[in-house]
C-alpha cells in the first residue's frame, strides 16, 4: 500500500502539472498519521515539504484532529514572497470555519493559490490530496 518519497531532482511546479493529478496509483507514508496521494507527494519531492509539514503539525489542534474533513488553502503574494494557509471544515471561510491558519514568512512557492483536501480514512490515518485528486 505505501511507497517512499525517493529523493530526485525537483522539478518546477506548475498548474499544468498539478491539474494531471486525477487520482492516485499508490499512498505514501507520511508523519503524524498522514497518507500522500501520488499528488501530494509529487509536491514533497518537488520543494513544497514545508506545506505538508504545517498540515502535519496542525494535527496537535484538537479541532484540526476531529475533522473529518479539512480543506488546506495556500494563498502566496508572488511579489512579497509571502503566504498564509487557512485550514477550514470545507464550508467557506467564515470564521467559524476555520480551524486553522498560519502566516508564512517567506516562500518561493511559484503559485498564487493551492487547495488540498485531507480526509479520515478507514485505516489510522488520514489521507491528504490535490483538490484535483479528490
Amino acid at each position: 500500500m505505501s511507497a517512499t518519497l525517493a529523493d530526485a531532482q525537483p522539478e518546477t511546479i506548475t498548474g499544468a502539472t498539478l491539474a494531471q493529478f486525477i487520482g492516485t496509483t499508490r499512498y505514501y507514508r507520511y508523519t503524524m498519521g498522514l497518507i500522500l496521494t501520488d499528488g501530494a507527494a509529487y509536491l514533497v519531492r518537488n520543494g513544497a515539504a514545508w506545506l505538508l509539514d504545517i498540515v502535519a503539525s496542525a494535527r496537535l489542534v484538537p479541532a484540526v484532529r476531529r475533522a473529518e474533513f479539512e480543506c488546506w488553502t495556500l494563498r502566496v503574494d508572488l511579489t512579497k514572497h509571502c503566504a498564509e494557509v487557512v485550514c477550514t471544515d470545507g464550508n467557506g471561510e467564515r470564521e467559524a470555519n476555520i480551524l486553522y491558519r498560519q502566516p508564512v514568512g517567506y516562500t518561493d512557492f511559484p503559485l498564487a493559490e493551492l487547495k488540498l483536501y485531507v480526509v479520515a480514512d478507514s485505516d489510522p490515518g488520514k489521507v491528504v490530496m490535490l483538490a484535483s485528486e479528490y
